[in-house]
């Protein structure tokens, strides 16, 4: 009696591989989303530190930083994952520039102003407690 040579895999091997896999997946895409969550976050501190180097020039042309009641200028659009909005004090002499989250990032909110004070108003629980200086910086992790 001769042995055939039998060759592929066996059921439990598949199974063994997929399960691997499946694990591999449960770690690598929470990972990889809190990563392009961080990407949102950046883009916008970037557009908000933007949108205040353009305010501070229209200020420095009309000694005011409101343009009919509203921001001398128009917020950024297209952030992704983010709403901007500005409004105008003092008599047109401060504004507050708010970047709120949206979709995969609901819950951030960061502010700027005409004095560069840089806050985290909010952020979603899951991203644990403001920390004490979010008053005075951006938390992006």
């Amino acid at each position: 009696m001769k042995k055939r040579n039998e060759s592929g895999f066996t059921l439990i091997e598949a199974m063994v591989v997929v399960a691997v896999v499946g694990i591999l997946a449960a770690i690598t895409i929470p990972n990889y989303a809190r990563y392009v969550t961080r990407g949102h976050l950046v883009q916008a501190g970037n557009a908000l530190f933007e949108y205040r180097t353009r305010m501070e020039h229209f200020y420095k042309d009309n000694r005011t930083y409101a343009n009919a009641g509203a921001c001398g200028l128009a917020v950024p659009a297209n952030v992704d994952g983010f709403d901007i909005a500005c409004a105008v004090t003092a008599d047109g002499q401060a504004f507050t520039a708010t970047a709120s989250g949206a979709g995969a990032t609901t819950g951030f909110v960061y502010t700027i102003n005409q004095a560069n004070v840089r806050a985290t108003t909010a952020m979603p629980s899951h991203w644990g407690v403001l920390p004490g200086d979010a008053a005075v910086r951006w938390v992006t992790r």
